[in-house]
């Protein structure tokens, strides 16, 4: 049990453990002020508890508002030196422990104060001990002044070299801060040089010989010729997108102007470039799809592209069918191929295609299924909110 009970005292806060202690010491000053009160002070016993509890418990504000406890404990002191009269043999007009708490109080607006209500205290406890300690009437006022001059001033002094070390663990967490956000765009400018060494060089070699086939190839037909020009556009554009990732990693996540993302718009341009790849889609579009904002709209184009390429990849040769539709507040999107002869279609949940277009489309508080369809075929279908404005 005690090794549970450790970490929650771990956790207080060093605030509570000082108001805990600030309750204690004001106790014990208490207990000590009633009773000496009567040694020191022709009061009667009615008022003793008053007298004494004015003279300690302002003390119990030195953290939460050390000023209004410093005018409470002032305000006192001058109203039982005006009120009640000290014994015989005493030359104090109020208590020790009260001047004792008086000399906290003042420290501690020192620490926490604006300057203006130092200066104030300051001057106020001078002229409160000139004229009411002994030998106000022939003592000089400048010892008053100076000697808590000198005690307001080490409180700032002290305020000061605490609110430059807090500075400074400031700056040193910045520093951290920018260190390790510069060993993240390092990163990112590593993987964005192996991205081009690897993945942009190889597209590039699709794309020139794509386009220089039907010059190396004799006698080429027209529908290879065709093809060869559909592999080559598909391969530019996945070689621009990938250029457009690799300026995302390397400008601290910022789009490059020259890499617009993909719209909305942009959908049937992709389906007809797959359709003339070879693949057998289709689609329909209700609605004007030029009216989905930008990030819903490159949702949408990344949910049917990612839906007709593992149509492509697990069913070859299915059909697939793309409908969209564009309502006033909703963009639903659903794609369906059918069944392929030799290859087994996909189980939901296999792979990690379709769990990030589900995180797309949640990004956009949309909402994504996928699943198969009774004569063997897959459907995606999303529903994505169109925000206002």
């Amino acid at each position: 049990m005690s090794g549970h009970l450790r970490p929650a005292a771990r956790r207080v806060p060093a605030r509570t453990w000082f108001d805990l202690a600030t309750v204690l010491v004001a106790l014990i000053l208490y207990s000590i002020a009633w009773p000496t009160l009567f040694v020191t002070h022709e009061v009667s016993p009615v008022l003793a508890p008053l007298v004494s509890a004015l003279a300690v418990f302002p003390i119990l504000l030195v953290r939460v508002n050390p000023a209004l406890g410093w005018a409470i404990s002032a305000g006192s002191a001058l109203l039982i030196s005006l009120g009640v009269a000290p014994s015989a043999g005493n030359d104090l007009p109020f208590e020790v422990v009260h001047v004792i708490v008086l000399f906290v109080l003042l420290f501690a607006v020192a620490l926490r104060s604006p300057v203006p209500i130092i200066v104030v205290a300051w001057l106020a406890q001078s002229m409160l001990f000139a004229t009411t300690m002994p030998g106000a009437d022939t003592g000089p006022v400048w010892g008053w002044v100076i000697g808590f001059g000198a005690l307001a001033l080490f409180g700032y002094l002290v305020r000061t070299v605490l609110a430059s070390r807090r500075r400074l663990e400031q700056q040193e967490e910045v520093t951290e801060l920018e260190r390790a956000r510069r060993a993240i765009l390092e990163e990112k400018a590593r993987i964005a040089r192996d991205l081009h060494d690897v993945v942009a060089h190889h597209m590039s070699m699709v794309v020139v010989q794509a386009q220089t086939a039907p010059y190396r190839i004799a006698d080429l037909e027209p529908a290879a010729r065709a093809e060869f020009e559909s592999i080559g556009a598909t391969a530019r554009t996945a070689l621009n997108e990938i250029r457009g990732l690799l300026g995302v990693l390397r400008s601290d996540g910022q789009l490059p102007e020259h890499a617009p993302q993909p719209r909305a718009a942009d959908i049937p341009a992709l389906c007809a470039s797959a359709q003339r790849a070879g693949l057998p889609v289709e689609w329909t579009v209700t609605g004007e799809l030029d009216a989905v904002p930008e990030s819903t709209g490159l949702v949408v184009y990344r949910v049917v592209q990612e839906s007709m390429a593992n149509a492509a990849r697990h069913a070859p040769g299915a059909p697939v069918h793309v409908a969209i539709a564009v309502g006033p507040a909703l963009v639903t999107v659903g794609v369906r191929n059918g069944a392929a002869d030799t290859v087994p279609r996909p189980g939901p949940g296999g792979g990690h295609g379709i769990e990030g277009m589900r995180t797309r489309v949640g990004a956009v508080g949309g909402e994504l299924t996928a699943g198969g369809l009774p004569d063997g075929g897959f459907e995606v279908s999303a529903r994505l909110p169109i925000p206002r404005g």
